[in-house]
């Protein structure tokens, strides 16, 4: 491969293009913040009613309301539950057979850390709160950088541009949704919509057919070498950029990338040595 000219570069998006684990912790964090801060109010509150929210919409006061005033629960054990919750979003393992939908299954990380961190039954419409407000307030917090808005429209008046992530299909939709990424690519492929997902080759060669390249002619990059870096290898491409904030060496047994940068910002460096 070597010589061969790039022609088309791959992106994931979560932790790669946008910042969706501080994102995540944002959220956590803004949560708690308003828990606490919002029931210090006076007796002025009007009793709550289920009736007058729909999931989607319902605001920090409510979701306060309830988690701290309803069920009188002190700061720690808030952060208890929140905890418990990040904790079961980082092993998820989401099935689309299994008859639920992904909000499904998070209203359930959120019922569970309930029960486990004040005990006995916990309602489902609590929980339902809870994850809507997490949900909303990270959709709200990601972003494209300026910078990185910049870099991607400088690379597509050079390169074709994929935007390829694993991931449940209406979560990974509104993610590129709420941060208005569509116009920078040429594609973009969900991993949830198709039967397999990174690092399996056959999402890469569906990529590649729909740029009308060949797998010499791309650029994989991504935070992942599990599933970025280890599916550009095994799909072949010409090489593999690992954004590695953390600035940590590769561990034993994994794949090793042919590049290695902290941050997506620097790729016109690595693309200037494969010209």
């Amino acid at each position: 491969m070597e010589g061969r000219a790039v022609k088309a570069i791959l992106f994931d998006l979560d932790n790669t293009l946008i910042e969706t684990s501080r994102a995540g912790g944002v959220a956590i964090q803004k949560m708690s913040v308003v828990q606490s801060n919002k029931c210090t109010s006076s007796g002025d509150s009007q009793p709550f009613s289920w009736q007058t929210l729909s999931p989607v919409t319902a605001g920090k006061a409510q979701a306060s309301e309830l988690l701290k005033t309803t069920l009188a629960l002190d700061d720690t054990t808030i952060r208890n539950i929140c905890d418990k919750f990040k904790l079961k979003l980082f092993h998820e393992s989401f099935d689309p057979s299994a008859g639920r939908s992904i909000d499904e299954v998070r209203v359930g990380h959120w019922e569970e850390s309930i029960q486990e961190a004040v005990g006995g039954s916990s309602s489902a419409s609590l929980a339902t709160q809870c994850y809507y407000l997490w949900k909303n307030s990270r959709l709200e917090v990601l972003s494209l950088s300026p910078e990185i808005c910049s870099l991607l429209k400088e690379l597509r008046s050079r390169y074709k541009l994929l935007l390829l992530t694993n991931g449940e299909s209406k979560t990974q939709r509104e993610k590129v949704e709420a941060v208005r990424c569509e116009g920078f690519f040429d594609a973009i492929v969900i991993g949830g919509e198709h039967a397999e997902q990174k690092p399996f080759p056959s999402i890469f060669t569906l990529c590649f057919n729909m740029l009308d390249v060949e797998a010499e002619d791309c650029v994989m990059v991504g935070d992942s070498l599990d599933t970025d870096i280890q599916g550009g290898f095994n799909a072949g491409v010409r090489a593999t950029v690992w954004i590695s904030s953390a600035g940590g060496a590769v561990p034993d047994g994994s794949v090793k990338p042919d590049y290695t940068i902290p941050t997506v910002l620097d790729l016109p460096h690595i693309l200037a040595q494969l010209k």
